[in-house]
């Protein structure tokens, strides 16, 4: 598949898993095919990172749409924190200055991850953590490199099931995610501008849908 077709099969997979947090929570499957989103938009906005020509504006959206959203996603999950928008914008952020400043790479992701640990939001350190790695993601690698980045994947995800407990056990569905992304093929694929809009409209209707159903 091409990116354009891997954000749609991850836009798909986030409705899955948002349909099921929200009107079937006792059902684990949508959860579980849910998992496997987040790390595919986490490697889509690396190649966006790597592929835009002007990462203000790349931000400046991102932000925007993050705004637009955020009413709309605590309405509808009944929570206290910022959305995943923000997640990946600080998430961009981090990239796009560990590539320009390669000397600090590792002082800037560290500060990527403290500033998610500080300020609560959807996926938190565990996402900038996911997006960092995936900036590093080679499946042409060789062979010792791949298995440095799979067992640095493992580690991430061990570590953290064993800090949450329980509870977010089933994040560790995410861990096949990366065996996905053996299957692009390295093209772009069509623009879709008007994707930006999804996250935020895609929440607008479960709320609307959530609010006639409890009516």
């Amino acid at each position: 598949m091409d990116q354009f077709q891997f954000k749609l099969f991850a836009a798909l997979l986030m409705v899955i898993d948002h349909v099921g947090y929200v009107f079937f929570p006792g059902e684990p499957i949508w959860r579980i095919l849910g998992r496997l989103s987040f790390p595919l938009f986490a490697w889509l906005l690396v190649k966006g990172e790597r592929h835009t020509r002007n990462i203000v504006r790349y931000l400046s959206r991102l932000l925007v749409m993050a705004v637009i959203t955020q009413p709309f996603y605590m309405a509808l999950f009944e929570v206290a924190q910022l959305n995943v928008l923000v997640t990946l914008a600080i998430g961009l952020s981090v990239i796009r200055l560990a590539r320009k400043y390669p000397a600090h790479r590792i002082l800037i992701g560290a500060a990527g991850v403290a500033i998610a640990l500080v300020v609560p939001m959807d996926a938190g350190a565990y996402g900038i953590c996911v997006i960092l790695l995936m900036g590093i993601w080679q499946p042409s690698a060789p062979l010792r490199q791949t298995l440095i980045w799979w067992v640095l994947w493992l580690v991430l995800h061990g570590a953290y099931v064993l800090t949450l407990g329980p509870s977010v056990r089933v994040q560790l569905w995410a861990l096949v995610t990366p065996l996905l992304l053996y299957g692009a093929n390295g093209k772009q694929g069509a623009k879709g501008r008007w994707f930006y809009w999804f996250y935020p409209g895609h929440l607008i209707l479960l709320w609307v849908i959530k609010a006639l159903v409890n009516r």
